[in-house]
């Protein structure tokens, strides 16, 4: 059954809900399911090491989940209006996947969390779709006629999901961040089985 990859890194939890919520849209197509997978955090001190299974939550993904998916979600927390070091040391390593093509004509959408209303929503999820693009994957966003668009107080853009997470990175997903979160998922998935019938 073709899925949808969605990868995430996750400090506090709120991307990991992000995740989940972004799985359920996935699951809400017919023919498609999703895969949730992470990425290890990485360490300044070069010997530091991560078990190869994390303590909890999704398994880390391989480059197979990567090369094998129908269409990805990625998410990260913002760090200064970027993502995560973490996230980005893990698609550093795709340069086979470039080489070979493997993702090109995939579509892909983007979703993040942040501490603080303007503190790099936006910017962090541009800073995510540039290497979808060197990789020739189709982006997508959220459209305005999710209209959760026009009304949330919290997270939401164009640019993909958002969540305000406060400056203690407890405020849980508000109802409006969950609908886009879900419609996100269900649109990546929807267009993901398009392309995958025309293959």
């Amino acid at each position: 059954m073709p899925y949808i990859l969605v990868l995430y890194y996750s400090r506090h939890g709120a991307v990991m809900q992000m995740a989940q919520m972004i799985a359920r849209g996935v699951e809400e197509v017919p023919g498609m399911e999703a895969r949730l997978r992470t990425v290890p955090e990485i360490s300044a001190v070069c010997e530091a090491i991560e078990d190869t299974i994390p303590g909890t939550g999704a398994p880390y993904a391989t480059l197979d989940d990567l090369r094998d998916c129908a269409g990805l979600a990625l998410g990260s927390p913002t760090r200064f209006g970027n993502m995560a070091a973490a996230l980005k040391h893990f698609l550093d390593g795709t340069s086979p996947l470039w080489l070979s093509g493997a993702l090109i004509g995939k579509p892909a959408a983007l979703f993040t969390s942040t501490s603080t209303l303007h503190g790099g929503q936006e910017s962090t999820l541009l800073s995510m779709m540039l290497p979808l693009l060197h990789h020739g994957m189709i982006v997508m966003g959220l459209p305005y006629s999710e209209t959760d668009l026009l009304n949330t107080s919290s997270g939401g853009t164009p640019y993909g999901a958002s969540h305000l997470a406060g400056l203690d990175s407890k405020r849980p997903l508000s109802e409006e961040e969950r609908r886009l979160c879900r419609a996100l998922g269900k649109r990546l998935a929807e267009t993901a089985a398009r392309l995958h019938l025309k293959t």
